[in-house]
């Protein structure tokens, strides 16, 4: 989680976070969304249901909800409940038509492929910070999704700026996405000289670069919706996490591009790197901007709740 919040967060865990009867840790282990919940989820991508689960489908799927689906984090500083929750994440994303960051994203994302034929894995990560320094445990949320035809791949929708097409979860060589030149690959001894995972390469961590630079390490290991309350509770209540520090509402545009707004300042970068910067004055404009380019409506303007200085 890149690119939120009272003291008394709460992150409820009750519902799709226990594991299956084989031990397995993927998204929608409890019933699942409906057909109704599934066919709104899908109309609000504006993509039709798919005839099968397949690589290309989720390519499109991966590739709308980056452009559709903001990432976010005004819950943090509106003083909402964090729900780490299959069916409340996806009434937050569908019927609440808001976003959310990586652990209801790519929550919210994983249940609608999971109804949908494919079978996902929930993986933990750590994004990497300043001098290499990896953040905490339960960091980040991604997913991993595999296809009835045998295609293995890398889902994130839910880290800001990333790549914006799934990566094959097996290929340890470049991968060109419009966003840039992707690589996985096998992560390096951390800071207490530990690998992670295990000596077999099926289970140790992963690298994910883009760039040449260092994204995330991320965990072989399956995981469960529930594993990620700590970190979801440290990003929306530390005063070291970036999300109770500042405000960030971003999505992709329909020419590969993004626009951000964080505060009252809106970022436009077009698809080759250019930005520009403005300043928006009035709430009413404030309010505009996320009701015309993320399709929020808010009652009033979110403001940093309760800002923390770090010496």
């Amino acid at each position: 989680m890149r690119e939120a919040v009272h003291d008394h967060t709460n992150v409820d865990t009750a519902e799709g976070a226990n594991p299956g009867s084989d031990g397995s840790a993927r998204a929608g282990a409890d019933a699942g969304p409906d057909a109704t919940a599934v066919d709104a989820y899908l109309r609000r991508l504006g993509v039709e249901r798919p005839a099968r689960p397949t690589a290309g489908a989720l390519r499109e799927l991966h590739l709308r909800h980056l452009r559709t689906v903001p990432f976010e984090n005004l819950s943090v500083h509106l003083g909402e409940e964090i729900a780490l929750d299959g069916k409340r994440l996806l009434d937050k994303v569908v019927s609440g038509r808001r976003g959310g960051f990586c652990y209801e994203l790519n929550g919210a994302f994983g249940t609608l492929l999971t109804a949908l034929g494919y079978e996902v894995t929930l993986l933990a990560a750590r994004v990497y910070g300043d001098g290499g320094r990896l953040g905490i445990p339960y960091d980040h949320l991604a997913l991993r999704v595999r296809t009835p035809d045998g295609d293995d791949l890398l889902a994130d929708v839910g880290f800001g700026a990333h790549c914006l097409l799934p990566l094959a979860f097996g290929e340890r060589g470049d991968q060109e996405d419009p966003a840039g030149t992707f690589r996985i690959t096998g992560a390096a001894p951390d800071a207490a000289g530990m690998r992670g995972g295990h000596d077999v390469a099926a289970a140790a961590d992963l690298d994910v670069l883009r760039d040449g630079k260092r994204v995330y390490r991320l965990e072989q290991r399956p995981r469960v919706l529930g594993d990620f309350v700590a970190g979801a509770w440290w990003h929306s209540t530390s005063p070291q996490s970036h999300f109770t520090r500042s405000l960030v509402c971003s999505r992709v545009t329909e020419d590969g591009g993004r626009i951000t707004l964080a505060g009252r300042r809106v970022t436009t970068t077009t698809a080759t790197g250019t930005r520009e910067e403005r300043e928006l004055g009035t709430d009413e404009e404030v309010l505009a901007y996320y009701r015309d380019r993320f399709a929020i409506r808010l009652a009033q303007v979110p403001t940093v709740r309760n800002p923390h200085r770090v010496n």
